[in-house]
């Protein structure tokens, strides 16, 4: 999804002839702040920002508002400061999901949970969706956090599958998760559909 996203606007700004720069957090919170400051006194025009948490990008967001430096988020909003957001329905996905799980394995059946990043919009906003329809429909029996990071993922599932063998179905936040969690079921024999 980001290396998309980087990509997109890196052609949509050579083909406007904008210059552009982009900076990784590395899901650091405290990087990403100190990213923005460089940034905002580098006299950016514009700032488009994945926050890594929510709150924490709050401060960043007003200091550009402050500059009168429009600030675009987008996939995860920020908690203050005024901002143009483009995102999906996360809320809408994390239904969707469980829906798709229960027609798969059927109601009432064992599943997990795989968080992002505590503190990010989407990470709210999926696990509310899941559980919109998962706490009625499905037997939650484990979650945990992985931080949107595959790795982490994988090592969260594995845990979780060793600790509850007859989990039947795992719902990660976002698509690195999830493949991180498709090789610990492959490596715990189970089926993936």
């Amino acid at each position: 999804f980001f290396v998309t996203m980087k990509e997109g606007v890196e052609a949509q700004a050579k083909a406007l002839g904008l210059k552009v720069k982009i900076v990784d957090a590395q899901n650091d919170p405290a990087k990403q702040a100190n990213d923005i400051s460089d940034l905002l006194e580098s006299g950016v025009s514009v700032l488009i920002i994945n926050p890594v948490d929510s709150a924490a990008i709050s401060t960043s967001v007003e200091a550009a508002n402050a500059k009168n430096i429009p600030v675009i988020t987008v996939d995860r909003s920020a908690d203050k400061g005024k901002v143009a957001h483009i995102a999906s329905d996360n809320v809408k996905g994390g239904e969707m999901a469980a829906q798709l799980i229960a027609e798969k394995v059927g109601k009432a059946a064992k599943v997990a949970e795989i968080e992002g990043i505590p503190g990010a919009s989407a990470t709210r906003e999926r696990g509310q969706g899941f559980h919109n329809v998962a706490d009625k429909d499905l037997t939650v029996v484990a979650k945990q956090s992985a931080d949107f990071d595959r790795t982490k993922g994988l090592n969260v599932a594995t845990n979780i599958l060793q600790a509850n063998p007859d989990v039947q179905a795992i719902f990660a936040h976002n698509d690195e998760m999830a493949l991180g969690a498709i090789q610990a079921a492959k490596s715990a024999g189970k089926t993936i559909f």
